[in-house]
């Protein structure tokens, strides 16, 4: 019987906390279709400020986030965004930015750090005297954290200072306030990000990031996430992934961006009335939680670690510099990956599987470091071929 279960599917599978659910009883509420939810509002100043941006608005999910971005950017059907083979808005996201939004993606090669070479960018971008024939580019998209292969960091430059985000509790109201300590790492690296904005400019283009796990880059790379977005129009935050809120993300952007964001979401349906409620849970889970992102980086890292040990599995520890490990069954271990999913589970191990060799575990802040071990424990039996009988504590 399984007494003991370790969920690794994801980041967006933890429970709101006792502190989330109290905070969702009291919350302040009005209606936020017609911009009075006093705690979505409070939400919103306080992740505008962090992202250093004008404005933002809070909506049920990142697939929504996106979708409205890209909407207002690319406001005429038939226009084209420029955006990774890899990333999450080509591939997990329905395809909405075609099916309603008309706007046609044109795929740039995701490189094994999450970027895209800066010269395919300019390439991909139409010559608009073709305009005849060719959709019209409006927008390039990036993807920080990009978590379709390695969950890697993009970096704007790393030798800006690292952000321990405290926050400072005012009655019901959290101010996020970063308090910097100066990296370890000497090295610059170059600012991509910056880049990749200064093309946009250079070609009369939006910029827009994909921000799902922006935290968790901002602590991995020591830089502050308003650095990070600096050369953005408009970026998605997730805040049901590391964050641990229970539903919901954020969009940032100038106060027009804003403006029009807001209609676009009316529009797809994502206009709560007393959505206070999940921005109050949100904001606990932002004081909470977000100091607790580099344990996860560790928590991931010592798993990596310990599963690079066991024979049959293959994996590059370096690449992990998040909460996301990637790993493959090598062909000739005694177990395919499927098998080795479905032994895990009847011992509590909850994982994904990614492709026919491939497996992807998440930590988070509900994973302590004996899940860890545990779970380590469970893989060397399964590879070894035999399974516990036990689902011990």
């Amino acid at each position: 019987m399984v007494t003991r279960t370790v969920d690794l599917r994801s980041d967006t599978v933890t429970k709101p906390t006792e502190a989330m659910r109290a905070a969702m009883a009291n919350a302040e509420v009005d209606d936020d279709v017609l911009s009075y939810d006093p705690s979505a509002l409070r939400l919103e100043t306080e992740m505008a400020k962090v992202t250093g941006k004008e404005a933002a608005l809070f909506v049920p999910s990142g697939t929504m986030g996106n979708l409205v971005s890209v909407l207002v950017h690319c406001n005429i059907r038939g226009s084209e965004v420029i955006l990774g083979n890899n990333s999450h808005i080509h591939i997990y996201e329905n395809g909405g930015i075609s099916t309603i939004g008309g706007v046609h993606p044109r795929t740039v090669k995701n490189n094994d750090d999450g970027t895209m070479d800066i010269d395919l960018i300019e390439a991909a971008i139409r010559d608009p005297r073709g305009e005849i024939v060719y959709p019209t580019t409006r927008l390039i998209c990036l993807e920080n954290t990009q978590a379709k292969e390695l969950n890697d960091c993009i970096t704007a430059d790393r030798s800006c200072t690292l952000p321990n985000f405290e926050l400072k509790k005012s009655g019901v109201n959290f101010t996020l306030i970063p308090s910097y300590a100066r990296r370890a790492a000497s090295a610059t690296v170059d600012e991509y990000t910056d880049k990749v904005g200064e093309l946009a400019k250079k070609h009369g283009l939006k910029l827009h990031i994909d921000g799902a796990r922006i935290f968790n880059a901002s602590i991995a790379l020591g830089v502050p996430v308003h650095r990070l977005l600096q050369a953005a129009d408009s970026a998605s935050v997730c805040l049901s992934k590391g964050v641990g809120a229970p539903v919901g993300s954020v969009i940032v952007g100038s106060k027009s961006f804003i403006a029009k964001a807001r209609i676009l979401r009316k529009t797809l349906g994502g206009g709560m009335r007393q959505v206070g409620i999940l921005c109050a849970a949100a904001l606990v889970a932002l004081h909470e939680n977000v100091p607790k992102l580099g344990d996860d980086h560790k928590k991931a890292k010592m798993l990596a670690e310990g599963l690079n040990q066991i024979k049959g599995l293959r994996l590059n520890v370096a690449a992990v510099e998040t909460n996301i490990i990637f790993f493959d069954v090598v062909e000739g271990a005694k177990i395919t990956a499927e098998k080795l999913c479905k032994n895990l589970e009847q011992h509590g191990i909850l994982v994904m599987q990614e492709s026919l060799v491939r497996i992807r575990v998440v930590l988070h802040h509900q994973i302590s470091e004996s899940d860890v071990q545990y779970t380590l424990s469970c893989f060397k039996q399964a590879l070894a071929g035999r399974v516990q009988e036990e689902n011990g504590n």
